[in-house]
């Protein structure tokens, strides 16, 4: 089966970083949307580097504890989901995933039963 790399050019910001927290990757969208930081230049670098308080502590708090955090944001009337995870290899925890995305206005809920 041929596999395909589909996360460089989703619609959506990728960041992948390590467990001491270095970044290790980004798609496409995640390097536009960081552009004014660095955009793919943040690759090696720490992504706590990339957060002030006490957004760096309660990060930091997760990858430590490999607890997932969903939020959401809204800067320039644009509003944001975020979902930060853990990420693993074979059962092994390897460090963090970030995924965001820009939220329709308004956003749509469906109640299924």
């Amino acid at each position: 089966m041929k596999t395909t790399n589909w996360t460089q050019q989703a619609a959506f910001a990728i960041t992948v970083c390590d467990v001491d927290g270095l970044i290790i990757e980004m798609n496409e969208k995640a390097c536009e949307t960081f552009i004014k930081y660095g955009g793919a230049e943040l690759i090696g670098t720490n992504v706590l580097d990339c957060h002030t308080e006490p957004s760096r502590s309660m990060l930091a708090e997760m990858m430590r504890t490999q607890q997932s955090h969903t939020y959401t944001i809204e800067k320039r009337g644009r509003k944001k989901l975020i979902h930060q995870t853990p990420w693993y290899e074979d059962g092994k925890y390897m460090g963090f995933v970030e995924i965001s995305f820009e939220l329709p206005d308004p956003v749509p809920n469906q109640v299924k039963e």
